[in-house]
């Protein structure tokens, strides 16, 4: 009995499993997964085989892939999985850095969690709103518009077709995005307690015998709190602009 192997096709396996590993490596959706290694690996495996029989193209890969040639091409697949992976960090930092702001301004700034996927401290208020940002992209079929990012890349880009045409404005924009959606998570409180600060100012100047950082500090965490819980109602419009940034830079990434 003898064995055959398609080496292309291999070939065209493994670029996959790359760009996919890369993509899942550092997307911050299932970093709080505590998924093993091996589980992960038998997971983008049989995903990447049946992408590549769906895209494999013989014309593409042709016999170049090997040596220098094949590792640069798994170099290339790696970037795009990365540069992709950039999108959604940057959209769902927009929770963690609007959540970081809340901290400071609320008294929450010692009182960081730590994040058993990554070893560090995270925003208290930050880490409330990106499971909250998760639970809501997977409750409304976000994981769905990832899987057809991951196909719109593979016929834009198929495996082996090198890198795309830089597009350094998009990932620029997609950080802008981050700190405006951050913002604009945060702004009814941010302005709320503002208001209180300059409340608490104008009390001190009045009544110097009150120490108005005793007084000043469980009101502005009972209104920050009560101003946040409010807001949560109205938030549908900025999670769903945050979603379609995703979208449109998973777009934009491989469009060349």
């Amino acid at each position: 009995m003898t064995i055959s192997a398609d080496w292309q096709f291999l070939i065209a396996v493994w670029m996959i499993f790359v760009r996919l590993s890369a993509f899942f490596l550092f997307m911050p959706l299932f970093s709080i997964l505590q998924i093993p290694l091996r589980i992960r690996i038998l997971t983008l495996l049989p995903l990447a085989y049946l992408l590549a029989a769906s895209v494999f193209d013989t014309a593409t890969l042709g016999s170049a892939f090997t040596g220098w040639n094949l590792f640069k091409g798994l170099v290339y697949e790696f970037i795009i999985g990365s540069a992709m992976a950039f999108g959604l960090f940057a959209s769902f930092g927009a929770l963690q850095l609007g959540g970081r702001i809340l901290d400071f301004q609320m008294g929450f700034g010692i009182a960081n969690l730590i994040d058993p996927s990554t070893n560090s401290q995270s925003p208290l208020l930050g880490t409330l709103l990106y499971l909250m940002a998760i639970g809501v992209f997977f409750g409304v079929d976000g994981h769905l518009l990832l899987v057809k990012g991951i196909d719109y890349s593979l016929e834009t880009l198929p495996p082996g077709a090198g890198l795309f045409s830089w597009n350094i404005g998009l990932m620029v924009r997609q950080f802008g995005l981050m700190f405006i959606y951050g913002l604009m998570v945060v702004a009814p409180v941010i302005f709320s307690l503002f208001l209180i600060d300059v409340g608490m100012a104008v009390a001190a100047r009045t009544m110097p015998q009150v120490n108005m950082f005793i007084v000043s500090l469980p009101l502005k965490i009972f209104v920050g709190l009560l101003v946040l819980t409010i807001s949560l109602a109205f938030m549908g419009s900025i999670l769903t602009q945050i979603y379609e940034s995703i979208a449109l830079y998973l777009e934009g990434i491989v469009d060349y």
